[in-house]
């Protein structure tokens, strides 16, 4: 290969001989036409295909004008994270009371280059110039905000304020009244890949929690089939610490937290109601489970290992191959090859759920284990594949981040 050719190479992908650093390509505009040059020859290319104007390029209006609810905690910032590169979507509003005529850049400095709205209190939100919401706000908090949105919006709620079907449940398991009954009617669960089709009419969609995601991916289909037990299923589930939110809380100071694990919520957990809701769904009969999760010192990252009974005559080839059917068509669902472990590092900052089942050395007992990153398929990337859906984009729009490893 020529210096000319490998010049010529090089720069179609970003990089300069040494020689050449020190002379930057020039833009030069003629008739239609951006001519470059500097860099031992020119190449001359359609203006539209660089669309430069004044030095800068040429910022598309997004047709579909979103408010964010929240924006100053973990999951309003991967909101704001993964619609940077959604193609329809842009940010009109951002509201954080504690924040409000912050910028996001100074909240969060790795977003520092997004050019958003100022922050606002949500008491000074003008929702006229706006289509759909994300609401990242805390449980407790979200009914009565979003009782008070106009009807006109489509939202997804990614609180659990709207979640549990039964208000009297949710009083009993979040300790207050549900003060919006009429609108928890109207509520559709968001667990994309097993109610797509109610999601795609909904207006207001509940975001599933981060552990029920990871357990009912796997859970439901083998429920459907009757391939496993309604009794003795025991789940083990881990998260980061991310998963608690970004409020300064004691117990999870670095010192709390690193080198050790912590089991909370044992016995009394606010998602077991909604994993037993969501199980019984495709169930006969009630669902019941044993779950105990545990806070591991990572930032990212969620594993539920299930321990469950099959059913008379079901093998652990029954249950994979029922799997296999069920997600072999997912964009971000993944059975693993047979014997392959999940682990966390392969999901983090993407919307991916890997899983895989095993025999346990109990006859009769099947091992499956699922991973997710908390942030993404356990919150603001599965609330953004439903609101995809909710307005007929294909879900995966802004969604394709790869893991990020190591």
């Amino acid at each position: 290969m020529s210096a000319a050719t490998f010049s010529s190479l090089c720069f179609s992908r970003g990089c300069f001989w040494k020689d050449e650093a020190k002379n930057s390509p020039r833009v030069m505009k003629g008739s239609g036409k951006v001519k470059i040059s500097g860099i031992r020859g020119s190449a001359t290319l359609p203006t539209k295909s660089l669309q430069v104007e004044e030095g800068k390029t040429q910022k598309s209006e997004k047709q579909v004008r979103i408010g964010l609810l929240g924006a100053s905690g973990y999951t309003g910032a991967e909101i704001v994270r993964l619609l940077a590169n959604h193609p329809y979507f842009g940010i009109k509003l951002m509201t954080a009371d504690r924040k409000a005529g912050q910028s996001i850049g100074s909240v969060f400095p790795h977003l520092i280059s997004q050019d958003l709205p100022t922050m606002v209190a949500v008491k000074d939100a003008d929702f006229s110039n706006v289509d759909a919401v994300f609401c990242c706000l805390p449980h407790g908090t979200t009914q009565e905000i979003i009782k008070g949105l106009p009807k006109s919006l489509k939202i997804v709620d990614l609180s659990a304020d709207f979640r549990l079907r039964d208000v009297s449940e949710y009083e009993e398991w979040y300790g207050q009244p549900h003060i919006a009954p009429d609108l928890q009617k109207e509520a559709v669960y968001g667990l994309t890949e097993i109610l797509r089709e109610d999601i795609k009419n909904a207006r207001l969609v509940a975001n599933p929690g981060c552990y029920p995601t990871s357990i009912q991916l796997p859970l439901v289909p083998l429920i459907q089939a009757n391939l496993i037990q309604y009794r003795n299923i025991i789940i083990d589930a881990k998260s980061g610490v991310s998963g608690a939110g970004r409020g300064a809380k004691e117990a999870n100071l670095y010192s709390e937290i690193a080198e050790g694990i912590y089991s909370y919520g044992v016995t009394r957990h606010r998602h077991v109601p909604e994993i037993e809701q969501g199980l019984t769904g495709f169930a006969s009969s009630k669902v019941t489970v044993s779950f105990t999760p545990h806070l591991m010192p990572m930032i990212r990252g969620m594993q539920s290992t299930i321990y469950v009974e099959m059913a008379p005559g079901v093998t652990i080839e029954d249950l994979y191959q029922q799997l296999k059917i069920s997600y072999e068509h997912e964009e971000f669902v993944k059975l693993l090859e047979k014997g392959v472990v999940p682990r966390t590092h392969n999901v983090r900052g993407s919307n991916y759920c890997l899983m895989n089942v095993f025999p346990d050395r109990i006859p009769g007992r099947a091992i499956i284990i699922s991973v997710i990153d908390n942030l993404v398929k356990g919150a603001s990337g599965q609330a953004l594949q439903n609101l995809n859906i909710m307005l007929g984009f294909p879900e995966n729009t802004g969604l394709l981040y790869q893991p990020l490893f190591p």
